[in-house]
């Protein structure tokens, strides 16, 4: 933001409300092709003169619309931001039927990016410009109480869903022809331009709000770090010839395409006059320019004006001056601005003319700056207009002086009764390419600061702001670090010592929060911000036996600010399951939800998000992946889940593997497919009905002559359980046992998929490869031939005949292999209805692959054997077995089935489910919160 008042006299403006209308600069235009109004939607008519269009953004209007215009334009668009978020920006891509919300043109025919979070989407060229006003997702204020917060709506501009209706006058809001209309970011509402402040102010969540975590009860470390790292990004870097806004390039690019621009602007350059401008000496060192088109011997004021356009800058012209570019700045001549700009300048190397764009200094030793208070000192409502006070300052002021006069300025206006301003400091944020502070040193001269930026980069400058903040965070100073990717079972002390000789002992934290001591995961505590930030460097870039570390900032929640009718969902996404659609369903839940209830399994599992819930008294988990994944999110709840305050939640699923079989016992489905709204998906969550799971123990006892090295680092190589020095394993099934035939199909498919993963993307591959597989062993029967008399086994005590078979299935659940029901229909037997929560498990032989298959295609249901629950099952020789989908090949040796004392609570998708229309007003609002109020007058309150 502009720090310095831009007024010729010394004095501060009138008020200290920061006001510009809508800021646009408006020009009368004859469009040749259909084009259509950027406030009402409707095609501009006529043959001449349709309608006026924003030199700056292009925003295009009717004459009857030109005075109801209330989108800012974007130069004045960075100023109306109170509180700055960055963006968490995507990989450059093509995006189809979307709009940049800077420059307002398609975006289909160049690269752009989109944030993650919410849906701002730029080009790539634009990026300079972009307003950094991402949806506030961690607000918690410690001197307010939950029932005096009031969440307000996020309004974000245009690129609505298609068929959005607005909810004040019910008519239709989207276009697909041009950015308009209205949406929040938190509620999902749409309405017009020139309706949603007729709407209420409060934002109520939607109908999500019964499982959103409220973003004023979390707070995330204040730390220097992009915000893409505390949401568990990755950090995209881009390359520099793209970090330049609309006509921008470096001149290396310039001489490379100098042949082929030369026949394309060769008419061009018989009528105009092609400029390249540099905003400061930092854009000339990058060779970083913006050219400028302009008629032929019009005076250089002509020019002035256009640059500031093209800058974004709305100040006034005189302010202004511009020079000839040369290295040393000591010898720059101001142009005549009177004067054409080809008889002041000329082009050297058949280069087009380059000129600085230079802010004039009315008053060289005096000034003012404009001083924001922070967040958490502010007593205004998130809906006032943007807020500062401007504060005088000389060449000599330090920033000690500044402080101590902003916070009389302020006065009443501050929570804090401290008035000390050795208890503050000032803060300069950057809100280029996202946002970045630097506390400035009490010495410091902020005149002196504010000049060297401007003459570095005017587009950088117009870009920073001042705030106070108090030294110390009133939050807390804990701040949560997670470190995986470390050796298991190992103890505190040797944890200590490895991470000590990575970081250092002047990086050392204040202490250990929790030890998952199987997982080779802790989490660290630190007490200083500027220490947890080293330590978060170092550890990121490091590795421990050829391993990096996993390296992740928590956020914290405040439970007693959740309120008592939601129950938070932690989402658990594993995006390489099945046809690997994860991806598309956590960007989508990360704007749907708080994307800090929102983690990718592949980025430390499901550990950091259950310990981030650790405090919450109820809450429930949606985990997106398949069977194993599933299995993965209640093994890691067992461990953790003790020391929780809510020790079992309810499990959803979203089906992304390929058997699927407990979701589609709990009526989840077969699996995603991608054409399901993720918005739906998450209703479903919220109505399902909770239900028990039946969970059994699996012990595997190796006979202990057993000292075969080559077989027991086969067994040790597949087998993901943790052994102990006796080799017992224990497993946890929740869905099904098997041996034999069925195991030895899944361990050749699991090790065809370990040796090729980038093949096995898709569910109807996977299918055919078990297929290819299954055909196999009907040629080579060997392997599994007359199991009966490889095993001996007990149901409840007593011994079993079993007939001949050559593999059998232990079910927990009534799907197996893809939702196939091998025990079959209900039938009159000695058997009662199996349940997957009546304590019991059955015992189903198959004869062959071809029985396999006839179980599966539905022709024929697999042998009955028995009912129980204690198994005992004796292994002769070698034999392939799976738990839950994982198979390995198990050693001679007895295993125990029996009932687990871990419970499991899952929800299960209620079979009534009412289908309602997204853009219905009724699934955002309750009914009495419909009632229209007169439009605010708070300019702010638009979409940024």
């Amino acid at each position: 933001m502009a720090a310095l008042s831009n007024s010729d006299e010394y004095c501060p403006p009138e008020s200290d409300v920061f006001e510009h209308g809508h800021g646009h600069f408006f020009t009368k235009k004859t469009f040749h092709k259909p084009t259509y109004c950027h406030h009402c939607t409707d095609m501009l008519w006529g043959l001449i003169g349709q309608g006026y269009v924003c030199e700056v953004c292009n925003f295009i209007v009717h004459d009857r619309c030109l005075k109801m215009v209330v989108s800012p334009c974007s130069s004045i668009a960075c100023y109306l931001i109170k509180n700055p978020v960055s963006h968490c920006w995507s990989e450059p891509g093509h995006f189809k039927r979307k709009f940049c919300n800077l420059c307002r043109k398609r975006l289909e025919d160049s690269l752009a990016i989109r944030c993650e979070i919410c849906e701002y989407y730029a080009h790539l060229e634009c990026q300079d410009f972009v307003v950094s006003d991402c949806k506030e997702c961690a607000t918690y204020v410690p001197t307010k109480e939950k029932n005096t917060v009031v969440q307000y709506h996020h309004w974000r501009e245009g690129n609505l869903p298609g068929n959005s209706k607005c909810l004040h006058c019910k008519k239709t809001c989207w276009s697909a022809e041009c950015l308009s209309g209205m949406r929040c970011e938190w509620c999902g509402v749409t309405a017009h331009a020139a309706c949603y402040r007729y709407l209420p102010a409060e934002c109520s969540f939607g109908c999500l709000r019964e499982i959103l975590l409220p973003p004023y009860s979390l707070t995330v470390p204040r730390m220097d770090v992009p915000m893409e790292m505390l949401f568990g990004f990755q950090k995209k870097p881009f390359a520099e010839e793209f970090s330049s806004s609309g006509d921008s390039k470096t001149e290396d690019e310039d001489r490379r395409s100098s042949k082929e621009r030369e026949g394309r602007d060769r008419d061009r350059d018989r009528d105009e006059d092609i400029v390249r401008i540099f905003d400061g000496n930092s854009s000339l060192k990058k060779r970083i320019y913006r050219t400028v088109a302009v008629p032929k011997n019009v005076p250089a004021q002509v020019l002035l004006e256009a640059a500031l356009r093209t800058f974004h800058i709305s100040d006034k012209p005189r302010n202004f001056y511009m020079t000839e570019v040369t290295e040393k700045e000591s010898g720059e001549v101001e142009l005549d601005l009177k004067q054409p700009i080809r008889s002041q300048i000329k082009s050297r190397d058949g280069k087009r003319p380059a000129v600085f764009l230079r802010y004039r200094e009315p008053h060289p030793d005096r000034g003012y700056i404009r001083v924001h208070p922070g967040p958490a000192l502010s007593n205004l409502s998130p809906q006032a207009t943007v807020h500062f006070k401007h504060v005088p300052v000389t060449s000599d002021t330090t920033v000690t002086e500044t402080i101590a006069k902003a916070i009389e300025k302020f006065g009443s206006e501050v929570n804090s009764e401290e008035t000390d301003p050795s208890k503050y400091k000032l803060i300069e944020v950057h809100l280029d390419r996202g946002v970045s502070e630097r506390e400035m040193d009490p010495d410091e001269r902020p005149l002196k600061t504010a000049q060297e930026s401007r003459r570095e980069s005017l587009r950088q400058y117009r870009m920073t702001r001042f705030y106070i903040k108090q030294k110390e965070d009133p939050h807390g100073s804990q701040i949560a670090m997670f470190v995986g990717n470390l050796p298991t079972s190992l103890s505190q002390l040797q944890y200590e010592k490895i991470l000590l000789d990575i970081i250092g002992k002047e990086n050392k934290w204040s202490g250990f929060d929790v030890i998952y001591y199987e997982y080779g995961a802790l989490v660290l505590l630190f007490s200083n911000p500027e220490t947890a930030t080293r330590a978060y460097n170092i550890c990121k870039e490091r590795t421990f036996d050829d391993k990096p570390l996993l390296v992740l900032l928590l956020p914290n929640i405040q439970p007693q600010m959740i309120p008592d009718n939601v129950t938070p969902l932690l989402t658990l996404v594993n995006v390489k399951s099945g046809g690997q659609q994860g991806m598309e369903l956590i960007r989508s839940f990360r704007k749907l939800l708080n994307p800090h209830q929102v983690y990718d399994l592949m980025n430390g599992g499901p550990l950091p998000g259950l310990y981030v819930f650790r405090n919450i008294p109820k809450f429930k988990i949606l985990v997106c992946g398949g069977d194993g994944t599933v299995g993965w999110a209640l093994s890691c709840l067992d461990n953790v889940g003790q020391d929780a305050q809510c020790q079992s939640p309810p499990m959803a699923i979203v089906p992304l593997g390929t058997g699927n079989d407990l979701a589609r016992v709990l009526r989840w489905g077969p699996g995603y497919s991608g054409a399901e709204d993720p918005l739906n998906l998450l209703r479903d969550v919220i109505e399902a009905e909770e239900i028990k799971l039946d969970r059994w123990t699996v012990i595997f006892h190796p006979n202990e002559k057993e000292h075969d090295e080559t077989k027991v680092a086969i067994a040790n190589d597949t087998n993901a359980a943790n052994t102990n020095e006796d080799n017992t394993s224990i497993f946890v099934m929740n869905n099904y046992f098997g041996i034999g035939i069925d195991a030895d199909i899944s361990l050749d498919f699991h090790m065809a998929r370990e040796e090729n993963p980038d093949k096995f993307n898709s569910r109807l591959h996977n299918k055919g490869v078990y297929f290819k597989m299954g055909l196999r062993k009907m040629v080579n029967r060997r392997s599994c031939k007359d199991l009966q008399r490889s095993i001996k086994v007990e149901v409840d005590g007593k011994p079993l005949d079993l007939p001949p078979v050559e593999g059998i299935i232990i079910t927990n659940i009534l799907s197996w292999a893809s939702g196939a029901n091998p025990w079959g229909p209900e039938k009159e037997d000695q058997f009662s209805k199996p349940t997957h929560y009546d304590g019991m498990l059955e015992i189903v032989g198959v004869t062959g692959v071809v029985h396999l298959g006839q179980i599966q295609s539905g022709l024929r249901n697999g042998i009955r054997i028995a009912q129980g629950g204690h198994i005992r099952i004796h292994l002769l020789g070698d034999t392939p077995v799976q738990v839950d989908g994982e198979p390995w090949l198990q050693p001679a040796g007895q295993v125990v089935v029996l009932r687990s004392a871990l419970k499991a609570t899952m929800l299960k998708k209620s079979k009534n489910k009412i289908k309602r229309r997204n853009t219905e007003p009724s699934i955002y609002f309750p009914t009495d919160s419909l009632q229209p109020q007169s439009p605010s007058a708070d300019p702010d309150s638009g979409p940024l």
